[in-house]
């Protein structure tokens, strides 16, 4: 595999990172009004994207191929917990 064959295939392992990046501090902007104004959308997106990122690769290494369920769900628990630490939710 040469390297622009590569990054087609790294852009599908981290597409659902990404899309959860993007999807919940948008969705935090609209429900919690309040408290989701606090620090910048781009800093929240960037620090879910690592956290999923890091998620992904932590179950590509584990499990020795991507796309296993219990990854997926990993990501989601490690993407929604950044998220609720990046807005101070426990206050």
């Amino acid at each position: 595999m040469g390297p622009l064959d590569l990054l087609p295939h790294l852009g599908g392992f981290l597409a659902p990172a990404a899309f959860l990046a993007l999807l919940l501090p948008l969705l935090a902007r609209l429900m919690l009004r309040a408290t989701a104004g606090r620090s910048a959308l781009w800093l929240q997106a960037m620090l879910v994207f690592l956290a999923g990122s890091a998620v992904l690769a932590a179950g590509l290494w584990w499990f020795g191929r991507d796309g296993k369920m219990v990854t997926y769900g990993a990501l989601v628990l490690a993407a929604a917990s950044m998220q609720w630490l990046v807005l101070r939710a426990w206050r």
